[in-house]
């Protein structure tokens, strides 16, 4: 599922794959039935731009089909060459696939062992830079950014471990020079 025809024209220049088209970032209850027939018939991969519009289509069949797939790109694999929003219409072979070989589902992996107790204790939430924190992580994971109060739950329906979250922390304190003390 994309959200438009240069999406899709995009993807068939590289892959053998069916798109469903939103139509951009207007999505109905009608396109919510098609998607639900073709999650039980096919299965689903949700592959939005990773703006706020691709985000809010995201989050609406997150709650409609919570077993479907989810394939994301960074802002920066998504930029235009030139003028122009955000797209996949604009990511590269690679980008393409890296996306599509890190697939997030909820459904098909074991359950996340994450509290928000570990968030606090990691600095991705009420701490002066969690938002680089979680934007770090966001790209690390493949799974887009999520404010601090969406996060546990993002975490926990694609059923991230903690010890998966603790090595990409490490990283980001090694990157930034940050004493892990401050934040365990």
């Amino acid at each position: 599922m994309v959200e438009g025809r240069d999406d899709t024209a995009n993807l068939k220049r590289f892959f053998d794959v069916d798109t469903y088209e939103t139509g951009g970032s207007a999505i109905d209850a009608s396109d919510i039935e098609r998607l639900k027939r073709l999650q039980d018939e096919k299965g689903i991969v949700v592959f939005t731009d990773p703006d706020y519009q691709g985000e809010r289509i995201r989050k609406i069949i997150m709650a409609a089909i919570p077993d479907a797939l989810h394939a994301f790109l960074t802002p920066d694999e998504a930029l235009p060459k030139g003028k122009g929003s955000l797209g996949i219409e604009h990511a590269s072979f690679e980008s393409l696939q890296a996306a599509l070989s890190d697939l997030m589902g909820n459904a098909r992996q074991a359950e996340s062992d994450l509290t928000q107790a570990d968030l606090r204790r990691l600095g991705l939430v009420m701490d002066s830079d969690s938002r680089k924190r979680r934007e770090y992580l966001g790209e690390r994971l493949r799974i887009g950014y999520s404010n601090g109060k969406q996060l546990l739950s993002r975490l926990q329906m694609f059923s991230i471990k903690l010890k998966q979250i603790d090595e990409i922390m490490s990283e980001y304190n090694k990157i930034y020079h940050i004493n892990s003390q401050n934040h365990e």
